[in-house]
């Protein structure tokens, strides 16, 4: 083999290396990339630039418990305030808003065609929802009942007597049963029967 033989393919070698490396290249840099989506590994190699149109990547926030990296000014610590001690609202004409809106009002009001009447003392101004019987007696073979209402009063109470919300419809040795009238606009019924027990609990029908 002759020197000048020698001479071309060495020119030849390293013509189809320069021609075969951007090829090589690529295919290795697409290689790399999809093992690198397959693996979840999704940052950008360092110095790499975003492609263009395509939306900035978040700023990443170091874990919980590590120093912020270099440059990056830490998180500032909110103190919430504490309250005094002793510490009491003061709705000051505004409604307060720990008190529930399920049945409020004065206990000595009730309404009554939308216009807010004052209840009347005794037995009278008793709600059968207040109505407590403290005891049962008989006297001249009639059923006498002695009951307590939201004042913590005790009333002797007789079968007839009109209470704020009904009539006391009869009293037996161990029951008394109101005739109560139902304010709710949404109930057929205009009235209902309420048994109440000397030994608590009642009995609506």
């Amino acid at each position: 083999m002759t020197m000048t033989t020698r001479f071309t393919r060495a020119v030849l070698l390293v013509a189809a290396v320069a021609v075969a490396a951007p090829a090589l290249a690529q295919r290795t840099a697409k290689q790399l990339a999809e093992g690198a989506m397959a693996s979840g590994q999704s940052a950008p190699a360092k110095g790499a630039q975003p492609a263009k149109g395509a939306p900035p990547a978040p700023p990443q926030t170091p874990a919980s418990g590590q120093p912020p990296a270099p440059g990056q000014p830490p998180a500032k610590k909110v103190d919430l305030p504490t309250p005094p001690a002793n510490f009491e609202y003061s709705p000051e004409g505004r409604r307060d808003p720990f008190l529930s809106l399920v049945d409020r009002g004065d206990d000595n009001r009730t309404s009554k065609n939308a216009t807010t009447v004052k209840r009347a003392e005794g037995v009278p101004g008793m709600l059968t929802a207040e109505l407590v019987i403290r005891g049962i007696v008989q006297t001249r073979g009639t059923w006498v009942a002695m009951v307590a209402g939201a004042d913590k009063k005790v009333y002797t109470v007789r079968a007839g007597d009109k209470l704020a919300d009904g009539v006391i419809r009869q009293i037996s040795a161990n029951s008394l049963v109101i005739l109560q009238e139902v304010n709710d606009p949404l109930s057929l019924e205009k009235q209902r029967e309420v048994r109440k027990f000397l030994r608590g609990g009642e009995e609506v029908k």
